[in-house]
């Protein structure tokens, strides 16, 4: 490479060229593919922002950082709420200090991250503790100045492990696997992805740095890319959902030029990996706009094909309007509890989005013959398989969901130990809550829903009489003899939108929660046959406190 060099300041490969050789022409720097601008410094008595909305550890991340003698600044999305007058939900941190000075300045500090290496700085301990997010100034890098390996990041990570977690990488497509090559603040905006998110906040001048109009497009309520909007499609994908996001969550229109080849790009999300994808769809779903989110995907021509979860609600072939209501209700209730700062958990919304495919399935195996609670396991499984796979379907979250889809059917066994067992469940009221939105839209009787809330607040005296009640509308249990042929031929599954029995004693005859049967005196009469009656062992309640064999050797 030095020979080269200084090849090219003497001239000599272009002197030595002989005449059947045409002569080298000097390379020329590349030119930005996005424009740097220019800094502009907005004081406050221009951008107004209130310090009171601040977070007092990222205030104190910034003046340990700026005491230390380096830059820093409150960054992105939170320096664009702080401006529309919002509280922030994060706050970021830009510096020009290196994670590893970053992480020097706090005693709990972690570098984390190989696509974009950060520090988080943690602040308390427990549910109630705080992180915040540091990053060092990037320089921005054309794909043609990085470093390129073939496929992309699910086929090359051989190619990636080598690289290590430095440097500059794109894949095939364009795509940043890597982007940890330091530079200016300057660089540092211009390789942001919107306008409104490139700013930069000083609490302790109380300064905006403006680099790209951003403050302009903010109170014109526009979501503008910085630079060319395909290239930077291209470098990320996931900008198009975060531009579908933001627009949904702020009320804001996105710019034409911005908007234009959404649709056309959107084909390079299959590049990204699905637990990121997975995540972006949360976020969409989750941060109090979930019904703007969901206009917002059909406005662009992103509702079908993104996400394999909002495929079984948005890409059906026809309306279905009772999944269509049950799913607007969940969401509505979603965007309420964020309003009124209440947590919300991604399981159950999930859960009231899978639910209809659920019962689907379920109906389909039922009506083959395989028992109810088994049938109930296996449409389960087949729709993990088909709609979130190895993401998180095998972990908490698809723990949770299952939890409330299996929760379901024992709602219609109110014994006195079902019912006493179901209420202690820890996560009862999440699969009383989805029960009471089955209700809602006439999937359930409303008397049922109705009943569990009275159950669950009552006290023992008023547990005891709603028992009483429920046992006499039930009427005397009456166990049902599987006939010549059982099984052959099954029900058609109940239509859409008509109220759903659940009851899954014809699984096995009893609920693996409720040892002891309430009416367990049933048998069969063998009224009606020649054959002489067998002799049946009745079945004798153990004795509360009583010891088992098992458990007193």
């Amino acid at each position: 490479m030095i020979k080269k060099f200084i090849d090219r300041l003497l001239g000599k490969g272009a002197r030595e060229a002989g005449p059947e050789t045409a002569p080298v022409a000097p390379e020329v720097p590349a030119v930005p593919a996005v424009p740097l601008g220019s800094r502009v410094e907005v004081p406050v008595s221009e951008h107004g922002i209130n310090p009171d909305l601040l977070d007092a550890n990222a205030v104190r991340v910034v003046k340990t950082l700026k005491d230390a003698g380096f830059e820093a600044f409150v960054v992105g999305g939170a320096v664009r709420d702080l401006l529309l007058g919002l509280r922030p939900k994060d706050f970021d941190v830009a510096t020009d200090a290196t994670p590893e000075q970053v992480k020097g300045l706090f005693r709990r500090a972690f570098i984390i991250g190989r696509r974009f290496r950060l520090v988080h700085v943690v602040f308390g301990r427990g549910r109630e503790h705080e992180t915040i997010e540091v990053s060092t100034f990037r320089a921005y890098l054309d794909s043609a100045a990085a470093e390129q390996v073939l496929g992309n990041e699910k086929t090359a990570k051989s190619q990636l492990a080598e690289k290590g977690n430095t440097g500059h990488v794109v894949d095939a497509s364009g795509r940043v696997l890597r982007d940890n090559v330091w530079g200016p603040q300057i660089e540092d905006a211009a390789r942001r992805d919107f306008t409104v998110n490139a700013m930069y906040y000083d609490p302790v001048s109380q300064v905006v740095v403006d680099y790209h109009r951003g403050l302009a497009d903010s109170r014109a309520k526009v979501m503008r890319m910085i630079g060319d909007p395909e290239l930077r499609y291209r470098e990320d994908p996931v900008r198009i959902v975060r531009v579908v996001r933001f627009a949904a969550k702020l009320g804001f229109e996105i710019e034409p030029a911005t908007r234009k080849p959404v649709k056309a790009m959107s084909a390079l999300l299959a590049n990204v990996p699905a637990s990121r994808l997975f995540d972006e769809m949360v976020k969409l779903l989750q941060t109090g706009h979930a019904l703007a989110s969901v206009a917002e995907l059909k406005k662009q021509g992103l509702a079908s094909g993104i996400f394999p979860v909002l495929d079984t609600w948005l890409a059906l072939p026809k309306a279905d309007a009772a999944r269509d209501e049950f799913i607007r209700l969940a969401l509505k209730d979603t965007d309420k509890r964020v309003a009124e700062d209440r947590a919300v958990a991604p399981s159950f919304m999930l859960a009231c989005i899978l639910w209809h495919e659920v019962l689907d399935r379920w109906s389909v195996l039922k009506a083959a013959g395989e028992p109810p609670f088994p049938a109930l396991q296996q449409a389960i499984d087949a729709v993990f398989e088909a709609r979130i796979g190895d993401i998180s379907g095998r972990g908490k979250l698809g723990g949770d969901m299952r939890e409330i889809w299996l929760m379901q059917p024992r709602f219609d066994r109110r014994t006195a130990s079902s019912a006493a067992s179901l209420i202690n469940q820890p996560r009862f009221r999440a699969g009383y809550d989805f029960l009471r939105l089955r209700a809602d839209v006439g999937e359930v009787k409303t008397e049922l829903a109705d009943w569990w809330e009275d159950f669950h607040l009552g006290s023992d005296d008023e547990r005891e009489a709603l028992l009483q009640d429920a046992k006499a509308a039930a009427g005397p249990r009456v166990r049902r003899v599987p006939g010549p042929g059982a099984g052959a031929s099954a029900a058609a599954p109940p239509p859409r939108g008509a109220a759903v029995d659940l009851d899954l004693d014809e699984a096995a005859g009893a609920d693996p929660a409720d040892p002891a049967d309430d009416g367990a005196d049933s048998m069969e009469s063998g009224e009606g046959t020649s054959a002489p009656a067998r002799k049946r062992r009745r079945r004798r309640r153990r004795p509360a406190g009583a010891v088992g064999p098992a458990e007193g050797a």
